[in-house]
């Protein structure tokens, strides 16, 4: 067997920062599906509230894949998964099915046979919201993803973890970061006004990196009170596609526009680090966002594991 194989049978659990560009999730799928994703996983649930970036994720997972929630399939019906038998000579491998969409369609017990009959034949079946579909189900998924503030990649046993303890993580800290996405736009509307627009985006848990390659000309406590204003207005935000938010009255860019709160005053304890912190290898200059910390927070306790992770509830 080889090393990889083994990798996987031992795995137990990982946690990951889950990034909020369309983009870095995209990657990021790529990397776990690298990572942790077996030749021989034949049914991967992911878990998450809509808008949480389960597509995304499952699009960079497996690039290709026809996702049947897609706006451009909507009305591709019926269900691929439910007709495994008039797809022509040339059948498909892989099969993606949105249980919270297709309810609408069909009851759970025709879904659960479906993908049952999917994994019988040796298919794989990739599911979103299979908390949903598990209890009408005769086994859980060979890899389970929860996406909220954290992405959870977990393969479960017997011993678990089952889809609900998953669920209930990743429903708590979901709101942490829209929060935190929100905050992240707002920032950038602000730098807008200081003429600064090139910088890399990257996480910290509660938080946000805006990474400079050289260190910019910015009073970094004006640029917290001109983001608390914008907090204390209690502007509305709102979709306008897929690459833009209404922040008030004004259009931003923004490729993870559906992952906002509604409006600004939904920020609570927002802080911008009073410092620049330059990364030791690279020698960038980092401005470091939070939200929904106390004040007396510290940087190298961010990152710690928390009673919320998924250690606790197994």
């Amino acid at each position: 067997m080889s090393f990889s194989l083994r990798m996987q049978k031992s795995h137990l659990y990982s946690v990951l920062l889950c990034p909020r560009g369309a983009a870095r999730l995209a990657d990021q799928g790529a990397q776990i599906a690298q990572m942790y994703l077996s030749p021989y996983d034949s049914l991967i649930g992911v878990i998450g509230e809509s808008g949480s970036g389960k597509s995304l994720l499952i699009k960079g997972m497996f690039p290709g894949l026809e996702l049947t929630n897609d706006d451009e399939g909507v009305n591709v019906r019926p269900l691929p998964l439910m007709n495994l038998d008039d797809t022509g000579f040339f059948t498909p491998h892989t099969y993606h099915v949105d249980i919270r969409f297709e309810m609408a369609f069909y009851q759970p017990y025709e879904l659960a046979s479906a993908i049952m009959e999917a994994v019988n034949r040796k298919k794989r079946v990739i599911v979103e919201h299979f908390d949903l579909i598990y209890p009408h189900l005769d086994m859980n998924a060979h890899l389970l993803l929860g996406v909220g503030e954290e992405i959870i990649v977990t393969r479960p046993s017997i011993f678990g973890p089952e889809p609900k303890y998953i669920r209930d993580i990743v429903f708590q800290s979901f709101p942490t970061r829209r929060m935190v996405h929100t905050a992240e736009d707002l920032t950038e509307f602000s730098l807008i006004d200081h003429n600064i627009f090139r910088y890399e985006h990257s996480d910290v848990r509660s938080g946000f990196l805006l990474t400079f390659h050289d260190k910019p000309d910015l009073d970094l406590k004006q640029v917290e009170r001109e983001v608390q204003g914008l907090i204390d207005r209690d502007l509305p935000i709102s979709y306008v596609d897929d690459t833009h938010v209404m922040i008030g009255d004004h259009r931003h860019y923004c490729t993870g526009p559906r992952l906002h709160m509604k409006s600004t005053g939904d920020v609570k304890n927002f802080h911008i680090y009073p410092e620049f912190v330059v990364e030791p290898i690279s020698g960038e200059y980092q401005m470091i966002g939070l939200v929904n910390v106390d004040s007396d927070y510290k940087l190298s306790q961010l990152n710690k594991l928390l009673s919320t992770d998924v250690s606790a509830p197994f």
